[in-house]
């Protein structure tokens, strides 16, 4: 599965177009991204279609022509490789007036950003996604596995801690190298990694991802909209918005996508769920932890 906003955008019309034209969006897709900065030329005789075909799925798109489409996915390409130095120094953050950091003013604008977030990500979660990572994330027959990344590891251990409280074999993949090969390398069909991948993404998580697959096991992804390149072996893909009030990428959104999705295994443990969390009460009231 090709990775990246221009890449879901030819999924989504590849029904609406000629056959011919389908073969392109097929040939993209196969290639993403370095086949879309191919010629006109070139891209044709790959698909075994005409040069004027190209020009029609081009604008089938929405861009103008051949160069708008390549202007988008430059575009694309610095977006998913931006760090948070970068949108510091090109969103002209570290020239915000004074009168911009009010107190009235921060709060204003963290508002309207989050609120626009939260909004988009939730409304344009894949329904089929979220539904199937609750049915893995809720079966008892299957062991949990989360990995996160230098800042979203915290998330993982987030969504893990309340799994934990809600069903059996749930795990952190380890830190240290000798108990996370050892991990890695038990891992059966009965296995989901949960991964946690966003913008500058991590090479070993898309390895992981790629390591469960090829042990028949289910790789359930978290990323931005950008989509991390674990997506390729992922069976479940649940993508969020990233806007914030400064240069760092916001994990709001995804908190509230993780909270929706702990909903949805309570709702389908039911009964089952309520005796875990009552279970664990009654054990931590025991030895005094709560």
């Amino acid at each position: 599965m090709a990775s990246g906003a221009l890449a879901d955008e030819i999924r989504r019309k590849l029904g609406e177009l000629s056959p011919a034209e389908r073969k392109v969006g097929r040939v993209l897709l196969a290639g993403y991204p370095a086949a879309g900065f191919e010629t006109i030329a070139v891209l044709a005789e790959r698909a075994g279609v005409s040069a004027p075909t190209v020009i029609r799925f081009v604008n089938r798109l929405g861009y103008r022509g051949f160069p708008g489409l390549q202007a988008a996915l430059r575009e694309e390409l610095d977006e998913r490789n931006a760090s948070p130095l970068s949108l510091y120094e090109s969103t002209g953050y570290s020239h915000v007036q004074e009168g911009d950091c009010t107190d009235s003013a921060l709060l204003r604008r963290g508002s309207e950003v989050f609120t626009t977030a939260v909004a988009r990500t939730l409304a344009e979660l894949p329904p089929h996604d979220l539904e199937h990572a609750v049915r893995l994330l809720s079966d008892g027959k299957r062991r949990i596995t989360l990995a996160g990344g230098r800042f979203t590891h915290l998330l993982a251990r987030y969504l893990g801690l309340h799994l934990m409280q809600l069903r059996d074999d749930v795990r952190f993949l380890p830190d240290r190298d000798v108990e996370r090969t050892a991990v890695l390398a038990a891992l059966t069909r009965r296995d989901v990694l949960v991964v946690f991948d966003y913008r500058r993404y991590e090479q070993d998580k898309a390895v992981m991802a790629g390591l469960v697959q090829e042990h028949g096991g289910k790789v359930i992804l978290f990323t931005d909209t950008w989509l991390s390149p674990a997506a390729t072996h992922a069976e479940v893909v649940l993508p969020s918005q990233v806007a914030a009030p400064s240069p760092y990428d916001s994990l709001v959104p995804t908190l509230a996508v993780l909270e929706t999705v702990v909903a949805g295994v309570m709702t389908a443990l039911g009964e089952d769920a309520h005796r875990r969390m009552q279970h664990g009460e009654d054990t931590a009231r025991r030895v005094g932890l709560y």
